[in-house]
């Protein structure tokens, strides 16, 4: 490269400066150079940015203009008009509560009384943090710029922004007192519900005055300006509100605004909150819209913009999903003591959210009566269950045995369902809650059975524990979570806190994130992600974003068809759940999957057809048990099935009208994509899933077979294996048939390779093997008999008895057809008897010495060769012959 000719840039330019004008003078004089340029540079840019700036003197001018609007799928039913009945009271600075003003100085701005609309110090700390990465879009904001950003300007993080922020901040400082801004800025910032300053806020959430707050209701409420939607206390995230409560009385007590013990008090005490009151449809869907666009737009900016948001939400399905959950849990709280309950619908084939019910009534009251709420209500009616974290039960082992199948493992795998002790430090015969300080884990069945030797197909359909827990081994922990993660599951973040009870239900779960992920075995392995949003415009119609399809291959499109496969195998599943259970659609193929966690406490079924997946949630909010009948099968599975008979029945009428569309649908159409639903096949057409490929493999094992079986020749005397010595009527074949556990002929991560040479290298494998060796010797005698491993020793060449024919003699001449066979034999073991042949036709036998038979042909007696033969037995009956020729003339 070129160096540059900019003698400035030179050190010696430098060194005659400072030689000229001397140090001190020097420095001084750059420094006021510097600072000219740069005084300079502000006023121009200041100039540049302040033409086009609101004036800060016409504050009481500036009111939201606009509410934006939320619709369902068609554009046609307004499901939320944000701040269609905005509420505000103006109070003057002295009776706002001195805790409010307290609060949100030491948690917005605790040097705001110290600077003078920019604090610099917090401007590079926010910068700093940036650019290390320990905190995104940092602010640095003071309360001046807060109340600029919420009162004149849009919420865009742009440079020209922060610069018109700047300069209005330090403007509204010269022109208003402190306590003014202060005020201003408690009057105008948006606390949720569509509540604007914090008189507004406390009659909303509490019903009273700002002036009589108390110091617990003070804090929660100045909690909430940071994040409005998310914080609410009709939403979703109480406990993260409760956390953000007891962080602002900890700042209190830091600054010396209220003692230690006082914060204490105030962070236990119970709060009642106002009964919700306002008009929305699809409410829990709603407001997880909601916080999806404050967390990308600002809650400031969605209340004042007058967009227009247009959802994915089947407004039909929504009002059928409230019913069905509204009715179902009525029931369950007289059966089973399940006080709440939740839906999600989704298009596997779209990711698109269809319907989502977050509880069985949005604008009830929370149960029992006077509850605290994230403490010990059942029924929180506010609280979204269904993006909320639960433990899934058995609903989580499909992602087990599809990681199971995609190592090698076919659906036909035999796994023995037996009682097994899981830890390998524990005994094997299980029974044990913790042996010699270490906790042992020996899982049951639902039903209480172990049923010996069942196939990867059986054990799921049937929602067998034992087994699936041996598949998550097999399968991998980790490959397991991995693999749920990639199908959309966003929790199981902390991988020390998981093992082996994962497969069961031991990690806790969103119902969005399972219909989601379930939606990948529905869609042939290709994930569409989930969203509740289709489109997006601005007031004046300016697209601000459009969904658009982001299918991700996932897993490979066998293992989606054979978990499938399982799933809607009503004849697999029957044994355990019946024929005509709640989880069969009759006609119409479905995959489905039950769940039920320990004690009773989460009731799950997710299932799918190749166009819908849907799941169900029932239990109670504060996570007591339901009563011991309180099953996935029995609470969650009827609502299941209620939901997609009545969601095929109305959709299949409207695709059997579509030439009803009203002009309104058809002006979308262009930006409104198909759900399955629209996709739908006509009426008495029905989805079917796509089958597998057959997949065999070489072990017996893994070809269904629950015992190898070898076939071994022996010696009925000796009962030892036959050599070719063992005369063949001594010789019977026999079966000797072993069961053994899977690991005895697997390596675990490599099934389809070679059988381990050493198994008991594996932990898991003397836990495994014990039970099946006890089992098989109950259940199926002369199993794992040991065949003989010595050779008959009886039959042998050294035993083989001896013989000779001494009379005829061999090519001697006969001209009698009467004549005597004598032979001379002996044999160590005793001889038992001498047969005779002439010409290989029995003539007779010698059971004692001298062994020799009389022979007395007739006349008929034929002329020329003929051949005779003695054998001898001996008493193990070992045997040896010999054979001599004559010839018979007359």
């Amino acid at each position: 490269m070129k160096k540059t000719k900019f003698r400035f840039l030179k050190v010696r330019w430098l060194k005659k400066y400072f030689k000229e004008r001397g140090i001190i003078k020097g420095i001084l004089s750059l420094a006021l150079w510097v600072f000219f340029a740069f005084a300079v540079f502000g006023i121009i840019l200041a100039a540049i940015f302040s033409k086009d700036l609101p004036n800060p003197e016409k504050l009481a001018d500036y009111r939201i203009s606009e509410s934006t609007k939320i619709y369902d799928r068609t554009g046609t039913t307004v499901l939320y008009d944000i701040h269609g009945e905005e509420k505000r009271t103006i109070i003057p600075f002295d009776q706002m509560p001195a805790y409010v003003k307290e609060g949100t100085l030491v948690t917005e701005d605790a040097n705001f009384y110290h600077h003078f609309g920019l604090d610099f110090k917090g401007i590079l700390r926010a910068i700093w943090l940036d650019i290390t990465g320990r905190k995104l879009s940092q602010g640095g904001s003071t309360i001046t710029q807060q109340f600029i950003k919420k009162t004149f300007l849009s919420p865009e993080k742009t440079f020209s922004r922060k610069i018109k922020e700047a300069i209005l901040a330090i403007e509204l400082e010269i022109i208003y007192p402190k306590d003014k801004i202060f005020e201003g800025y408690l009057n105008q910032i948006p606390y949720g519900s569509n509540a604007y300053g914090i008189e507004a806020a406390a009659q909303t959430f509490f019903n009273k005055q700002a002036k009589d707050l108390t110091l617990a209701e003070s804090a929660l409420l100045v909690s909430l300006p940071q994040a409005p939607t998310y914080y609410s206390p009709y939403g979703s995230h109480f406990d993260d509100l409760k956390n953000r409560q007891k962080y602002v009385l900890e700042r209190m007590a830091k600054f010396g605004y209220i003692s230690n013990d006082d914060a204490n008090k105030a962070a236990e005490e119970p709060l009642s909150f106002s009964p919700i009151r306002t008009s929305i449809k699809a409410p829990h869907f709603v407001m997880y819209v909601r916080e999806l666009l404050e967390e990308k737009y600002g809650e400031d900016y969605i209340e004042k913009a007058g967009m227009k948001i247009y959802t994915t939400l089947d407004w039909d399905l929504q009002q059928i999903a409230e019913e069905i959950i509204a009715k179902g849990v009525k029931s369950n709280e007289k059966k089973y003591k399940a006080f709440n309950g939740a839906l999600v619908a989704a298009d596997p084939k779209t990711g698109q959210i269809l319907a989502m019910v977050g509880s069985k009534d949005y604008f009830a009251e929370s149960l029992p009566q006077k509850c605290s709420p994230g403490n010990n209500c059942k029924f929180e009616p506010n609280v979204n269950v269904a993006i909320r974290n639960r433990q899934p039960g058995s609903s989580f082992k499909p992602f087990a045995y599809a990681m199971a199948v995609e190592k090698g493992y076919p659906p036909q795998t035999i796994i023995f369902d037996l009682p097994t002790e899981f830890n390998a430090s524990c005994p094997s015969s299980g029974g044990y809650d913790s042996f010699e300080g270490n906790k042992c884990y020996n899982p049951q069945n639902y039903n209480g059975t172990f049923r010996g030797p069942v196939t990867m197909r059986q054990a799921l359909s049937q929602s067998l524990n034992i087994p699936s827990v041996k598949i998550l081994y097999l399968a991998g922990v980790n490959d397991t979570i991995n693999l749920s993660q990639d199908m959309g599951i966003t929790t199981l973040k902390d991988r020390r806190r998981y093992g082996l009870a994962l497969v069961l239900g031991g990690g806790e779960v969103k119902l969005l994130d399972m219909v989601s992920a379930y939606g990948v075995f529905a869609n042939d392995g290709v994930r569409n992600p989930k969203t509740p949003i289709l489109k997006i415009e601005t007031s004046d119609g300016k697209i601000l974003e459009e969904w658009k399809e982001k299918p991700e291959k996932t897993i490979d499109p066998q293992i989606a068809r054979t978990i499938s496969d399982i799933l809607s195998d009503n004849v697999a599943r029957t044994p355990v759940f019946g024929a005509t259970s709640p989880l069969y659609l009759g006609a119409r193929p479905a995959a489905v999957k039950t769940g039920t966690t320990q004690e009773y406490r989460d009731a799950w079924t997710i299932g799918y057809t190749p166009s819908l997946a849907v799941g169900i949630w029932t239990g109670n909010n504060d996570n007591t048990p339901m009563s011991r009948e309180g099953a996935g099968m029995a609470a969650a599975a009827p609502l299941w099935n209620e939901f997609m008979k009545k969601a095929y029945e109305i959709k299949s009428a409207d695709k059997a009208s579509l030439g009803s569309a009203s002009p309104f649908e058809q002006q979308i159409s262009s930006f409104l994509p198909p759900s399955g639903f629209s996709a739908f096949s006509l009426p008495g057409q029905i989805e079917e899933f796509l089958k597998p490929e057959p997949f065999t493999a070489s072990k017996p094992i893994l070809n269904g077979q629950a015992f190898t079986e070898k076939i071994f020749k022996i010696d009925k005397i000796s009962g030892k294996l036959a050599t070719e010595f063992t005369p063949p009527e001594l010789i019977e074949e026999k079966s000797y048939k072993e069961a053994h556990c899977i690991l005895y002929y697997v390596n675990k991560d490599s099934p389809l390779g070679g059988s381990p040479e050493n198994p008991a290298s594996d932990p898991q494998f003397a836990n495994w093997e014990s039970p099946v060796l006890s089992w098989a010797k109950i259940n199926s005698p002369g199993i794992n008999d040991v065949p003989p491993t010595q050779y008959d020793d009886t039959h042998t060449s050294d035993n083989q008895p001896k013989i000779k024919i001494i009379s005829p003699t061999d090519g001697s001449v006969i001209d009698s057809p009467t004549f005597t066979i004598k032979t001379e034999a002996s044999a160590s073991l005793g001889i038992k008897q001498i047969d005779f042949f002439l010409d290989d036709n029995f003539i007779g036998s010698d059971l004692s010495g001298p062994y020799e038979l009389h022979f007395a042909g007739s006349d008929a007696f034929s002329i020329g060769e003929h051949a005779i033969k003695a054998r001898v037995y001996d008493q193990a009956l070992n045997r040896n012959e010999e054979e001599i020729t004559f010839v018979f003339i007359r």
